[in-house]
């Protein structure tokens, strides 16, 4: 991969600030940043919001240059990053000089997780980032506890086709969430909190406040009431949970073990969605839905496995659509770049969909998985599913083995016909936005 030169940064115009913050950033928000909003992604979908937001800032950057555009937003210092190679280059510079604690990431995320390390900075943010990896596994694609993984994906997958079996044989998000919920509580916290529902909706909750950022006020009385169910879980320690292994990691004074596990339930919530989609495209491209079920044919799923196409498949449906649209990061001193300079406290934006759906890319609109088996992928700057550099996911190879687990156990012995396939067809681009909480399946036995 060759890095290109960096360039200075460059002032945008009144009008053009106000352009991005009325197509980029507000669409992106109705639609819920920490809390998908069903109406904000049914009305996203229907306007094609990402497709115009990712338009005006190639435009931009064609007129401006190559930036960062800065910008000064309701008394904020913000840089516009244009280039792949300089999200690259923030993205490795965390968490000096650009941390991802930024001020409207610590207001919203409080809300749920005070201590989360997402909003950590100094020897803190080191601290317990350490003590995620060490329970999350980070780097090892599967986690010690794989096999009850394994086991509990199954059972839940299966008791929701069923469900669905008995319900006039249709699949839709609302179900699909309720499942996915099940497996996340019990993976997470243990077969003892698989029906605790209201666990999930107070943090429900706490996340919709959470979507206002710096204009919410604080639901304490509802936080400590959630941090104080969720603790005793956490403290249960069920063997063969997250939570175990959560106990069993070094914890230095301070730290709140039991505060990491909100950004879990948390970032799970996207997982499922990620894999929702990934449904939807496996429904309709025959192609790779094949090569899904070539791939089961010579695995034992019973056991724990990599299944590298259909980890790809889950890749693919985040780069087509971002979980995580907004890389955030906010310089904690001035930085040079280019021969100017940006002050302390600039917020870096980077928005995701602009790199994952460049039109330079030739497959940039089109289920590809393979990119992430050949080299592709890895060689082309700006392709961020998990985001990049230290303050990458640490979850993200527990995730997508989970989430492919699931995608195998779903279509092992059914076949999926999306209600309204015309909009994931392969010989067309597959649109920039894409609503789950609007696709519905009539769900075949294969066999």
């Amino acid at each position: 991969m060759v890095m290109m030169e960096t360039t200075g940064p460059t002032r945008v115009s009144a009008r053009d600030a106000a352009r991005v913050a009325a197509v980029v950033v507000a669409p992106n928000l109705a639609a819920g940043v920490i809390l998908r909003r069903r109406g904000g992604m049914a009305l996203a979908e229907r306007y094609a919001v990402d497709r115009r937001a990712i338009g005006l800032l190639a435009e931009l950057r064609r007129r401006y240059g190559p930036g960062p555009l800065r910008a000064d937003v309701a008394g904020r210092h913000v840089a516009l990053v244009l280039r792949p190679d300089d999200a690259v280059r923030v993205l490795d510079a965390t968490p000096d000089p650009y941390t991802p604690a930024t001020r409207e990431k610590r207001a919203s995320l409080e809300q749920f997780q005070p201590h989360g390390v997402l909003i950590s900075r100094g020897p803190e943010r080191a601290a317990r980032r350490t003590l995620n990896e060490s329970a999350l596994e980070t780097g090892n694609q599967l986690h010690s506890l794989a096999p009850r993984m394994v086991r509990v994906v199954r059972e839940e997958a299966g008791l929701l086709l069923r469900e669905v079996a008995a319900d006039a044989g249709e699949l839709g998000w609302d179900d699909f969430a309720a499942a996915w919920d099940r497996t996340v509580r019990r993976v997470t916290l243990g077969d003892g909190a698989r029906d605790d529902t209201a666990l999930t909706a107070m943090l429900g909750r706490l996340r919709a406040a959470a979507n206002w950022s710096v204009a919410a006020p604080r639901r304490t009385g509802l936080r400590e009431r959630f941090e104080q169910r969720l603790g005793a879980h956490v403290e249960r320690a069920e063997a063969g949970s997250l939570a175990a292994a959560l106990g069993a990691s070094p914890a230095g004074p301070g730290l709140d073990p039991a505060g990491q596990v909100p950004h879990w339930l948390f970032a799970f919530d996207a997982a499922g969605i990620a894999a929702f989609r990934a449904l939807a495209l496996l429904a309709t491209h025959t192609a790779q839905d094949a090569q899904v079920r070539n791939e089961m044919a010579v695995t034992d799923l019973t056991e724990p496995h990599l299944m590298p196409y259909t980890r790809a498949c889950v890749l693919e449906s985040v780069r087509l659509w971002p979980t995580t649209p907004f890389l955030l990061r906010e310089a904690v001193r001035d930085t040079d770049w280019g021969g100017g300079t940006l002050p302390a406290g600039t917020e870096f934006l980077i928005y995701t969909p602009l790199f994952h759906r460049d039109d330079a890319l030739p497959y940039a609109d089109r289920f590809t998985p393979e990119i992430w088996l050949d080299g592709t992928a890895q060689e082309t700057a700006g392709l961020f599913p998990f985001s990049a550099g230290p303050g990458a996911c640490p979850g993200e190879d527990l995730v997508l083995f989970l989430t492919s687990t699931l995608l195998a156990a779903l279509v092992e012995r059914h076949i999926y016909l999306p209600d309204r396939p015309g909009r994931l067809r392969p010989d067309r681009p597959l649109p920039r936005t894409l609503d789950h909480f609007g696709l519905r399946f009539a769900v075949l036995p294969s066999r």
